[in-house]
């Protein structure tokens, strides 16, 4: 089902944070290394399912390498495959995610309330498209 030789971003696909957060990568994957899919889409909650991740998580989710990765993790894991110093935040998975986490799960708690949910969703480009897998 999926492409495990590159990563899979799984997204809240009502956030305006996360939508935000799926256009910056794209911009700066220059070797393409992530496809795309919502949460709430059929193949993100199938993948859930496949990886064994709580199926109402409302949180960025990574699959890579046979993994899902999850919370700040799953940032972290991104970070170090984007172009630029964004990488050298790849860093940070030194530090133990239960010292990381309670900082992004306050983040996520409050994004809606920061960022506001979509209204309507953005049409991507051709280019883009072929990154989503639904």
């Amino acid at each position: 089902m999926s492409n495990l030789k590159h990563g899979i971003v799984l997204f809240d696909g009502d956030c305006n944070f996360c939508n935000s957060s799926v256009q910056f990568i794209i911009k700066r994957d220059q070797a393409m290394m992530f496809q795309f899919a919502s949460l709430q889409s059929e193949i993100g909650q199938a993948l859930l399912g496949q990886y064994e991740v709580d199926r109402s998580i409302d949180s960025i989710v990574v699959i890579q390498n046979e993994k899902a990765y999850t919370k700040s993790t799953a940032a972290l894991q991104i970070a170090k495959h984007l172009d630029g110093f964004w990488k050298l935040l790849g860093i940070l998975r030194i530090i133990p995610a239960f010292m990381r986490d309670p900082f992004y799960n306050w983040f996520a708690a409050n994004r809606y309330r920061w960022f506001g949910k979509q209204e309507v969703c953005k049409i991507p480009t051709p280019e883009e498209r072929a990154r989503f897998l639904s």
